[in-house]
């Protein structure tokens, strides 16, 4: 396009570019305008070709501080959970619980789930993923693995099968899921357990009146085997209603 050969021409020799089209027109205020998550600092090469101000340029000017001390406090001063920090417990399911009323630091610990054979075929047929370290004995045996393993979205779908609550209630929608990582393999005969705690919460504006008021709560989730080795983990979203305005 027009658009990208004239970045790709000019943008070594322009600290900014701002492309307006028919989509964005309305909105635009201006070129000498800070965008949000740029560094703005003026025209041209401005700043020793780095653009200063905004977002970027706040967090790197400003003062900063290096905190020592237990997760549990850590937690408490920077209101997110920090891993080792000490598990908060309620009766009340978390998902029955609105965005105000939810600790940071509060954790479920869900049922267990042995993994079986059934299991790994019934993924594989809803799936598609028939790949050969989940199906195929002999060519698992000579893998990595050593034996056939579960799918890790299997995994992933059944922690969320023993930590969701599944009446209607004050979540709202699963809004994504950040940072996974598949530690170790989960076997068939291993018996698999969720550890879901909030970890941050994030207020946000209605975007029209008749909006449901909501926020974000990010959930750090674990899931161990019997040996309590974490197998997986990761970070879920989750959009929840807020009790206020209602």
């Amino acid at each position: 396009t027009i658009a990208e050969k004239f970045v790709l021409g000019c943008g070594s020799f322009h600290g900014r570019i701002n492309i307006i089209n028919k989509e964005c027109a309305k909105e635009s205020t201006g070129h000498g305008s800070p965008l949000p998550h740029m560094t703005h600092g003026g025209p041209g090469r401005a700043g020793g070709g780095e653009e200063l101000g905004g977002i970027r340029s706040v967090l790197k000017y400003m003062q900063r501080v290096a905190l020592q001390g237990h997760p549990t406090m850590l937690t408490n001063v920077s209101g997110q959970y920090l891993k080792g920090a000490e598990y908060k417990h309620d009766k009340i399911h978390p998902f029955r619980k609105y965005f105000e009323e939810l600790e940071i630091g509060e954790t479920l610990i869900s049922p267990r789930r042995t993994v079986t054979e059934a299991d790994i075929v019934n993924f594989a047929g809803v799936s598609g993923d028939y790949f050969y370290a989940h199906m195929d004995d002999i060519a698992a045996k000579e893998s990595m693995f050593e034996k056939r393993v579960a799918h890790g979205y299997f995994v992933l779908s059944a922690a969320a099968g023993l930590f969701v609550h599944p009446a209607k209630g004050p979540v709202l929608a699963n809004y994504g899921l950040e940072n996974l990582r598949f530690i170790k393999p989960v076997y068939i005969g291993d018996t698999i357990q969720a550890y879901l705690t909030c970890k941050r919460k994030t207020y946000k504006e209605k975007r029209q009146p008749e909006d449901t008021p909501n926020g974000v709560v990010e959930w750090y989730v674990e899931v161990k085997n019997q040996e309590d080795e974490i197998v997986a983990v990761y970070t879920i979203l989750t959009l929840v209603e807020r009790k206020e305005d209602n």
